[in-house]
């Protein structure tokens, strides 16, 4: 099914307030999937997948979209999604039996790479250094983090060393962000439950270190659900909190300076608890960065920084979005949510 975007703008800030005015214009995508898969492969391609086998794609860089659910696969919710270009993506589906699938038309057709049976099987999240390399993780299966790894696109797949787990400790399917590769080789990996921490491996999954975090941890709801790299490579930041109490406000967000060895709060947090990180370079085009401008969503609103993550403001009280990207050129930022939310956020005047 094809539509047009529906032009609804909402006014989410003040030009006054941050030097610039964001607005939201919504796609009507005519499905109630819940979107939490979410990738912009580069400046025409944007995909999206979710619940009931739904997937949606843009090959006009969001002013036209055209949905449509894999066939076989009306059931799965793909919670996971890596796109190459408008023609080669990959999706795969949290819960059991987990599937990895694979398209190389456009989503015309789709090709299973990866079945796991095992009742504990759900991915989690997935990304890549390159169009050839990428690993993909989910909840531990025997007390080990399912973790498997490509070399060739993502047609094929193969167990990775994969870290050891404490009881209750797991990893959150939200956004699709608990997972980064960052650098050439490096890749950091999000957990929560009843512990919160960072794995971090610097050879492409080979091995693997833990970082202890501050984040709130304890219950199964609790723990880390996004992170990402900053304006250096040892700036990183967290986001989380407990979803089934989206508005407190308590550990719920950290960033570093140094790799994870020290963790520091932001001098004003978010509203509460927050399930995807974005961000915007503030020069065009996005070359050299040198001021970031960052954005924390989650299904209670979503929040702005300016510095770094040091403070946050409040830039919208919309409902019901799970992630959020920036274009290929950084001028919007698209996100995606429950009962088939979509929407494309402008970032310049």
């Amino acid at each position: 099914m094809r539509f047009p975007a529906f032009l609804l703008f909402l006014l989410l800030t003040s030009a006054t307030a941050y030097s610039q005015q964001y607005s939201l214009r919504f796609v009507d995508t005519k499905t109630d999937a819940s979107f939490r898969g979410l990738s912009v492969a580069d400046e025409h391609a944007i995909w999206v997948s979710g619940s009931k086998g739904w997937v949606g794609r843009s090959v006009n860089g969001g002013v036209d979209w055209s949905f449509s659910q894999v066939q076989g696969y009306e059931n799965c919710d793909f919670r996971t999604l890596y796109a190459f270009d408008s023609s080669n993506a990959i999706i795969a589906n949290a819960g059991s039996p987990a599937y990895i699938l694979r398209t190389g038309d456009g989503g015309a057709s789709w090709q299973r790479v990866y079945e796991n049976t095992d009742s504990a099987a759900f991915f989690d999240g997935m990304d890549f250094w390159d169009k050839k390399r990428g690993i993909i993780h989910g909840d531990p299966i025997g007390g080990r983090m399912l973790l498997l790894y490509t070399k060739d696109g993502g047609r094929s797949w193969k167990e990775r060393n994969s870290p050891k787990m404490n009881k209750g400790e797991a990893s959150f399917a939200a956004s699709g962000t608990s997972i980064s590769c960052v650098w050439d080789r490096a890749v950091v990996i999000a957990t929560g439950g009843k512990t919160s921490r960072l794995f971090l491996s610097l050879n492409r999954g080979r091995s693997w270190h833990s970082i202890p975090t501050p984040m709130l941890a304890g219950t199964e709801s609790t723990g880390i659900y996004s992170v990402m790299k900053g304006y250096t490579i040892s700036h990183w930041l967290i986001a989380g909190g407990d979803y089934r109490r989206d508005t407190l406000s308590t550990a719920n967000f950290f960033y570093t300076w140094n790799k994870g060895k020290k963790w520091l709060a932001p001098a004003s947090t978010t509203r509460g608890y927050r399930e995807c990180l974005a961000q915007i370079c503030d020069q065009r085009p996005a070359k050299k960065c040198q001021t970031l401008t960052m954005f924390a969503l989650g299904p209670s609103g979503i929040d702005i920084s300016t510095d770094d993550g040091v403070n946050w403001k409040p830039l919208s009280d919309e409902k019901g979005f799970h992630v959020i990207k920036p274009s290929w050129d950084h001028n919007l930022m698209f996100l995606a949510g429950g009962n088939g939310k979509l929407a494309i956020m402008k970032t310049t005047p």
